[in-house]
């Protein structure tokens, strides 16, 4: 395993390792929506607002080779949970040549009030259809609604700089509602039509934005991965 003391390259033209999903073209600007390490919790456990630590090793073998594969320049942004601050600092660590922003509350996890901490299979059938049947508005737990979420993460994402890569370190659940965004699409009415693929722990998504994509605007150019 890549010791996090150990400085990598960083290549003008990076090659991302395997396994990330990764755009490719020609595309001026991109955000790279990167998942915290593995959570130290039971799997099956519902958490979203809740601060859990991430495995420490895993970590710092993420941030080895996320350091590897981002640009120089790029704006690094990160949620307040614990799990991704982690990850944040031990990427800026290797590479100092990355542009600290800020600790970016928008860029937390959805939060499930009540459920928090509990197991999903715990929650119970008629909880989980009543969030379904009102799926934008329904707040689950007493926490937050997909309605509330979407808006929470557009905001981050029409403040995208206009000239440079952005790193937002965060959740599955921001990543998948950044997917949404770059379709233009704010509102989402179905469960159906909330993606199910997401980056794993330690993996990422790069999205390919347009010129408007951001500052403002909201377009975006789909990506291949």
């Amino acid at each position: 395993m890549p010791s996090a003391e150990a400085r990598p390259p960083s290549p003008p033209e990076p090659s991302p390792p395997a396994g990330d999903r990764t755009a490719t073209g020609p595309a001026p600007r991109r955000l790279w929506l990167v998942r915290h390490a593995r959570p130290l919790v039971d799997a099956g456990l519902c958490y979203g607002r809740q601060d859990v630590a991430a495995d420490a090793a895993h970590t710092r073998e993420t941030a080895v080779r996320l350091a590897r594969a981002l640009p120089p320049g790029a704006m690094l942004r990160t949620s307040p949970r614990t799990r991704c601050r982690a990850l944040a600092d031990a990427l800026a660590a290797l590479r100092p040549d990355l542009r600290p922003d800020a600790v970016d509350a928008r860029l937390a996890e959805m939060d499930f009030g009540e459920w928090e901490g509990r197991r999903w299979d715990a929650i119970g059938a008629e909880a989980l259809d009543a969030w379904t049947a009102d799926f934008a508005h329904h707040r689950p737990g007493g926490g937050e609604s997909v309605a509330a979420f979407m808006a929470r993460v557009g905001g981050a994402f029409d403040a995208l700089p206009a000239a440079a890569d952005s790193v937002w370190i965060c959740h599955a659940g921001v990543a998948r509602a950044a997917a949404l965004l770059l379709q233009g699409r704010r509102r989402i009415d179905h469960a159906t039509d909330w993606p199910r693929e997401g980056p794993d722990f330690g993996r990422w998504t790069v999205l390919a934005l347009s010129a408007d994509a951001g500052a403002g605007g909201t377009a975006g150019a789909p990506v291949s991965s």
